[in-house]
């Protein structure tokens, strides 16, 4: 069995929830207290052992490139200054963490035409699929334990938590029977459910390891909800044919496509930040009192 070494963010979205933050800037800059969210995706990646990372971008995600290349003029200044070691190291771990690759998605036409732009990168590899609006924070990374739940059952994996009824709506919902753990058997999958077309609560949330074969379903793929080309589609094609396992990982999820998600990641990570935490937890307290 091929190891998982290469990683796919689809980061062409435009990030219209967020507005008007997202007008002239990638929503995957959105920062989360001092780092951007597509920073926290790739430290992810290259926690579960990716070594090649490709984001997919469209006009306007230049700061992408720039928040994981070196940035000489910046080092310089941190390096002149003593005081600035820890950060200057900090700044030049981000360029260091794998290999990053970017290619454009020349038009929107959703997450599966996303994914399909990556096939020259992934070539004849299974690969992981990152979403590029879901930061998930844990000990343990989410990608790690899809990729460990592939190599146990050799079959395509998504990531799954148990949403509301009325969130499952907006997400997709997966029919499962449990094996053991927090891995579940999928048979099937629909995108976006309507009343009475769920399978159950359990929803794809930001992550999948699919096999090379994605790409020519993908191909044959038509246009689903919205207009646009789903990955779940192609997955529910996979999933039906072969089957695919479902894993309800451990960690925190943040929607960085919304406001609230935005701001939920800001203040749970700043309780912990080690720089801050003390101070911002006091200052939460202070202001519940005047709620």
């Amino acid at each position: 069995m091929k190891k998982i070494r290469k990683a796919v963010i689809p980061a062409a979205g435009l990030g219209t929830r967020v507005l008007p933050a997202t007008k002239a800037m990638p929503k995957e800059m959105l920062t989360i207290v001092d780092k951007p969210a597509i920073q926290y995706i790739v430290e992810e990646a290259a926690a579960s052992g990716i070594e090649d990372v490709l984001i997919i971008t469209n006009r306007g995600k230049g700061l992408l490139e720039d928040h994981f290349d070196r940035a000489p003029e910046l080092e310089e200044r941190l390096a002149a200054d003593p005081g600035k070691a820890a950060v200057l190291e900090e700044v030049r771990n981000i360029s260091r963490l794998c290999n990053v690759w970017y290619v454009r998605q020349k038009e929107t036409k959703g997450l599966g035409h996303a994914v399909n732009c990556a096939r020259s990168f992934v070539g004849g590899e299974p690969f992981a699929v990152l979403y590029g609006d879901d930061v998930i924070i844990g000990e343990d990374p989410a990608c790690a334990q899809l990729i460990r739940a592939y190599e146990k059952y050799g079959l395509g994996v998504a990531g799954v938590k148990e949403v509301s009824a009325e969130a499952i709506r907006k997400y997709s919902s997966l029919k499962v029977q449990p094996l053991e753990g927090g891995c579940m058997r999928c048979t099937d999958m629909v995108e976006k459910p309507g009343p009475g077309e769920e399978f159950s609560l359990y929803s794809i949330l930001g992550r999948c390891i699919l096999p090379p074969e994605i790409f020519d379903i993908l191909d044959s793929t038509p246009p689903g909800f919205g207009g646009e080309i789903q990955l779940t589609d192609a997955m529910k094609a996979l999933a039906r044919e072969k089957g695919m396992i479902a894993v309800d990982f451990t960690g925190k999820r943040y929607d960085m496509g919304s406001k609230l998600g935005v701001m939920q990641a800001n203040v749970e990570v700043a309780l912990g930040h080690p720089e801050i935490g003390g101070a911002f937890r006091e200052y939460l307290r202070g202001l519940a009192g005047s709620i």
